[in-house]
C-alpha cells in the first residue's frame, strides 16, 4: 500500500473521528497523513504539521493492525508503534481507525 492509497483509507475511517477533536499524525517510511479532528468533518492530508499527538508506525504494521492481524498495544509493547504526545488521543485513534 502507497501514501496515497493509505490516505484515503484514513480519510474514510476519519468520517467517525468526532469524538477525537484533536489533531493526529501518523508518520511512516513513506510520509505523513495528517488529521484535524478538531472541526467536522476530519480533514485528512499529508500535510507535515504538528499535532497533538504522533504515531510512528511503519505501512505494513497500520495495515496488519487495521486488519486485526497485528494487535496495537501489542504493537506498542514491542516498539513497532511509538507514540509521541497526547496519550489519550493516541488511545481515541484506536476507537477512529477501527
Amino acid at each position: 500500500m502507497n501514501l496515497q492509497e493509505l490516505t484515503e483509507q484514513i480519510r474514510t475511517k476519519a468520517t467517525h473521528a468526532d469524538s477525537l477533536n484533536a489533531t493526529a499524525k501518523i508518520v511512516t517510511e513513506q510520509g505523513v497523513v495528517y488529521i484535524d479532528a478538531t472541526q467536522s468533518p476530519a480533514v485528512v492530508s499529508n500535510d507535515d504539521q504538528p499535532a497533538d499527538c504522533e504515531l510512528h508506525v511503519k505501512v505494513d504494521d497500520l495495515v496488519r493492525m487495521g486488519t486485526g492481524d497485528l494487535n496495537p498495544m501489542m504493537a506498542f509493547m514491542s516498539g513497532k508503534l511509538k507514540v509521541k504526545g497526547d496519550m489519550g488521543v493516541a488511545m481515541k485513534m484506536g476507537q477512529v481507525m477501527a
